[in-house]
């Protein structure tokens, strides 16, 4: 289904932030790939695009945006549609993904990805949503599980069904945040491993690990710390039930120095190697 197919991405990756460009370019890291949020390369030309356009000649990457708000019952933006398609044609990006949530109401934009109700109205809101931009994109989308700190009564679905059934109808695959998974586990108190082994098999094409800050009564998903001991153990566990998946380290906030992140990357990579012999 794409029409830009790069290297085939594997082991352990990096999302890629504009602090760490001069790490990237001068040293040359030994990184298998880096994870791209769309947004911030939506622009015809710049100095972001050019440092994007140089870091890709030398590494795999992907595409991951939150601007897409697939959940929602707006019109779906065609200009940011336009533009991702043009900068996916520009990378050759080994596949795009977006996120379980929307963003936009009415016409007017937040800067949080919303939770929806797990319903067959929203499922089939979310696959028609999803069919379309895989159409135009010329790709297979990859979505990625929410994190929460609510559920609506409304919801006769749960999470994983919600997907299973959203790949079923649009053939898109997902993108499973291990983290996201132990902070709604979490929040919500529901065992994160009966939701992992429900997912359809062959379906999770990535995963992401990042930190979390933990709050009185909750977790916050912040994605500016290292991975907490709970989420490694769950990660663990994901790689023995779904085989060795391409995995990246997301940081978002209060962004540390690039070896921090190899750092975390090495333990990926240490659990990721464990499970291919016993894959």
């Amino acid at each position: 289904m794409s029409r830009f197919i790069s290297t085939p991405i594997e082991n352990t990756g990096i999302g890629l932030r504009a602090q760490h460009y001069r790490d990237i370019l001068e040293k040359k890291p030994d990184i298998p790939w880096f994870e791209v949020l769309s947004e911030n390369y939506l622009s015809a030309g710049g100095l972001a695009l050019h440092h994007l356009e140089q870091i890709r000649e030398r590494y795999p990457v992907t595409l991951h945006g939150v601007g897409m708000s697939l959940g929602s019952t707006d019109p779906l933006n065609r200009d940011y549609l336009k533009k991702l398609k043009s900068l996916a044609e520009r990378i050759e990006p080994a596949w795009i993904s977006d996120h379980l949530a929307w963003i936009s109401a009415d016409g007017h934009y937040v800067h949080d990805l919303l939770p929806l109700p797990y319903t067959e109205e929203a499922l089939n809101n979310f696959a028609a949503r999803v069919d379309e931009v895989q159409e135009y994109l010329g790709c297979q989308l990859l979505i990625e599980n929410p994190s929460s700190y609510m559920s609506f009564t409304e919801s006769d679905l749960t999470e994983w069904e919600f997907l299973n059934e959203l790949t079923r109808k649009t053939d898109c695959n997902l993108l499973l945040d291990v983290n996201n998974l132990y902070v709604c586990s979490q929040n919500l108190s529901f065992d994160p491993v009966l939701y992992l082994e429900a997912l359809s098999e062959g379906r999770v094409k990535e995963i992401h690990l990042a930190g979390y800050e933990a709050q009185d009564n909750f977790l916050f998903d912040t994605h500016g710390q290292r991975v907490h001991p709970p989420v490694w153990e769950l990660y663990e566990k994901t790689v023995n039930h779904l085989g060795p998946i391409p995995t990246l380290i997301e940081w978002d906030t209060d962004i540390p120095a690039f070896d921090v992140l190899t750092e975390e990357a090495g333990k990926a990579q240490q659990i990721l190697n464990a499970g291919s012999l016993h894959d």
